[in-house]
């Protein structure tokens, strides 16, 4: 929950938020904000869970693929139901909401590591360039007072979408006979490592165009 005006150009924003709002009005009251960001919680380690053990099985990624079920529910409908039952605590959800997301992101992370279709090097990479866009969000906040929560039009709930398609696709290859764990994780390493760039090359850019922003906000005394 920001506390400055809020501003969201993924591609499910619109639609999410009507879907949020409608479920939220249709909670029980005993179903609270902390409850939800607790079940959020639960949810980034049951996916955790299930990517590190998929080794064992593919099947363990259909629980990967519910605790990101669980994950979005508690994570996305916390603020949405605060806001709903105007309970709002700006301050409290805002420092409590992203304290989380950077425990969740890198639970996730290792777990995805941990599993036999990323190194763990190139999954910390990443979990490191993501807390550090996450970092850049927060500073923007406090100096342009604007909640620009992320980068483009993929946010966290199209990153889980994208997971869970990526989760099914391997299982349904399994099951059709298909070993597919060599060649996904030299594909998916790879694609981490562009990704990995593409955020690189993403932060720099925001960082450099903030500062110019800045300067002309507040130029130099000579």
């Amino acid at each position: 929950m920001a506390t400055g005006t809020r501003e969201l150009t993924f591609l499910l924003a619109a639609p999410e938020r009507r879907l949020l709002e409608a479920i939220a009005r249709r909670l029980p009251r005993w179903v609270t904000s902390d409850l939800l960001t607790a079940l959020g919680v639960a949810g980034a380690l049951i996916t955790a869970a299930g990517y590190a053990l998929s080794g064992r099985s593919t099947l363990w990624l259909l629980v990967a693929c519910a605790g990101l079920g669980i994950n979005w529910f508690g994570d996305s409908l916390d603020g949405t139901v605060a806001r709903v039952r105007r309970l709002e605590r700006p301050k409290y959800g805002y420092y409590l909401d992203h304290v989380v997301d950077v425990f969740s992101t890198a639970v996730v992370g290792v777990g995805i590591g941990l599993s036999p279709y990323m190194g763990l090097e190139i999954a910390l990479g990443l979990v490191a360039l993501y807390l550090a866009l996450s970092i850049n969000v927060y500073l923007e906040t406090a100096v342009f007072d604007v909640f620009r929560l992320g980068y483009g039009p993929f946010g966290p709930t199209e990153s889980r979408v994208i997971l869970v398609i990526w989760n099914l696709g391997v299982v349904g290859a399994t099951a059709a006979g298909l070993d597919l764990t060599g060649a996904l994780s030299t594909v998916i390493d790879a694609v981490g490592i562009l990704l990995g760039v593409g955020m690189a090359a993403i932060m720099a850019t925001r960082f450099v165009r903030n500062l110019r922003e800045l300067a002309r906000l507040e130029p130099a005394r000579r």
